[in-house]
This record gives structure tokens, sequence and C-alpha cells, in this order.
């Protein structure tokens, strides 16, 4: 579907920016794609990485910059926002930037997509979204619900937003796995919060996967959630370290021992199609109108979706092979 399109991505040079980059430009031959970001040095390197591909430029820029964002948009087909502050404990340290990124941005590139007349808009969420307790979450809750209720504002336009919910993405720079591994080399016990926490997983691919799911399916206001395995942290210590030392240092400020995609009080509105759930809007004229014309099944009223109680585990050995297979470029994006 991508083909013929001009596709953006907010917040391009992280680990989510590098993996659709990859993906698009080895499946799709006639698209054009803009990463747009604040770092300059990150967009010197990933320019440096792509240095003989043409189909890709890149636009320096602040979701936080209305009228930048303006400009990034001008005659754009879809739109991916990846752009956030995600570090839980420098969001709970500095909530306010927190806030201007992660709620104000979103909120940027909502008006600018809207009256640009972006076809499609697809913003990553996190799991620390559903049920949050820190301000990372809190916030991102706050941006999920702007781009659900986007599709209300459109008017006769033909854009559509969706949002995408996923966990820990394996080997990513802010990722459980590049820090123990750190901790590994240097000779040190792997530093745990509790040994009790469980996550879930997911790899970059997958994550990319889910997103142009989104993108070629969305009625318009879903969150789509993936299936993915559970593990447990001091297994994913053990597939790093095996027999290694460990350190217990306490819960950070806002962590959760266990995360969830799907709240209870969601599964109203939570249809089941097989390798993913999507979340409905439970708004007037939206959410239970696009049931009807959809498949998939109803879950259980009650229903939730959490790291702890997730029947699908990954085993120490599956991700002892995916570190040895992924261990250049773990922690690089």
């Amino acid at each position: 579907m991508l083909n013929g399109s001009t596709v953006l991505v907010t917040g391009g040079t992280g680990s989510f920016g590098h993996a659709f980059a990859n993906y698009v430009l080895e499946r799709f031959e006639d698209v054009k794609l803009i990463v747009f970001s604040r770092d300059e040095m990150k967009q010197w390197d990933m320019a440096e990485l792509f240095r003989n591909e043409k189909r890709i430029r890149f636009f320096i820029g602040d979701v936080r910059d209305r009228e930048r964002l303006y400009r990034a948009v001008d005659d754009v087909d879809y739109v991916i926002h990846a752009a956030a502050t995600k570090i839980v404990p420098t969001a709970e340290y500095n909530p306010f930037e927190a806030v201007k990124t992660n709620v104000n941005g979103a909120m940027n590139v909502i008006d600018a997509c809207i009256d640009r007349g972006v076809k499609r808009v697809v913003a990553l969420s996190t799991d620390k979204a559903s049920s949050p307790i820190n301000l990372y979450g809190a916030t991102k809750l706050a941006s999920d619900k702007m781009f659900v209720s986007a599709n209300s504002y459109i008017g006769s336009r033909d854009s559509r937003f969706a949002v995408v919910r996923y966990g820990n993405v394996m080997g990513s720079r802010g990722s459980v796995i590049p820090f123990f591994l750190s901790q590994k080399d240097q000779g040190r016990p792997l530093r745990i919060t509790d040994e009790r926490m469980t996550r879930f997983m997911i790899s970059l691919e997958e994550g990319v996967e889910l997103v142009l799911k989104a993108l070629e399916h969305t009625l318009g206001g879903e969150i789509f959630v993936k299936k993915i395995p559970s593990m447990g942290i001091m297994d994913i210590a053990e597939a790093v370290d095996p027999g290694g030392k460990r350190e217990i240092i306490g819960v950070r400020p806002g962590e959760k021992l266990h995360e969830q995609m799907i709240s209870s009080e969601d599964s109203y509105t939570t249809r089941d199609y097989g390798d993913h759930f999507r979340i409905f809007p439970n708004l007037d004229g939206l959410g239970y109108k696009a049931q009807d014309k959809d498949s998939g099944t109803a879950v259980e009223a009650g229903f939730t979706y959490a790291s702890d109680t997730n029947s699908e585990q990954m085993s120490v050995d599956v991700l002892s092979h995916w570190i040895e297979t992924h261990r250049k470029l773990v922690g690089r994006i």
C-alpha cells in the first residue's frame, strides 16, 4: 500500500525509525520516506547508514513546533508518530517537558495532519498507557485518546487516525537487554529492580509490521495491540548472563511490577483478531458502529491483557538465541 506514497516518521532517528526505514525501503520500491526529528547528530549518523539511498530525506524539527510540522507534512500521505519522551524516571523528574512533547506535541501532529489532509496517521503507544501509574504512561494515555478522538474532527476529509500499543522492544537502546549486556561486559552484577517483575517482549520488526497492519486496516480510532510473549526479569537476566551475579536495587520511581496493554474497562470494546487485538473507541458514531462493520471476536467482559497473566511466555533459550543472533545491533539504535 506504500508504493507511490510519501511517509513521514516523527522521532524517526530512534529505534523504531531505523527499523521502519530498513523494512519499508526493502519491500516498497516506489516510496519516499521523510525522517523528522530534532537531534541533528542522530540524523547525521542515520544519513550515513542510508547514504546510498535516494528515497529517504531528513527534516530537522520538533513536534513541539507547530509551524515546522505543518511544513513537514505538506504533500505527505502517511504519518507514523514515534516521537516521545520515553524514559520513565526522566519523565517523573521532568514532568513539564514530558507533557510538552507527549501531549502538546501529539496535538500538533493531529492538527497538522488534519489540516494538510494526511490520509492515515498511526501513533505509537506503550503498555504503560494502560492503567498508568507513571507520568510517561499518563501522557501517552492522553495522547492515545487524542489520536482516537481526532477521527471526530476530520469532517469530510479521508484522514484516519489509529494507535498501536506494544511492550518492551528487545534490543532497542532504551530496553533492559543492552543495559544488562553492558553490565555483564564490565564484569558487574546485573542490577535488577525487583525479581518479581515481568515484561512483554517484542522485536522491532514485529512493531513495524503492526504499524503497517494498522495503516492498512484501520477504520479510524482503534488501538491495535499485538499478541506477544511475556518474560520474567530474572529469566531475561539469565538469558543475558547465565549463572551470573545479580543485585536487587528496588523499583524505580513510576515503575510497575507488571505491564498491561488492555484493561478490564477496555474489554467491553475489544475484539480478538487472532494475532492481535483491537480496542475500538467508546465514542458515539465511532466505536460500536465500527465493530458492527468489522470482523473479529469480542473478548470476555473483564478480560485483561497483562504481562504477569499472559498465557504466552518467552523461554530463556529463545531469548538467548535472539541475543546471540542480534548481538551486534543490540543497543546501537
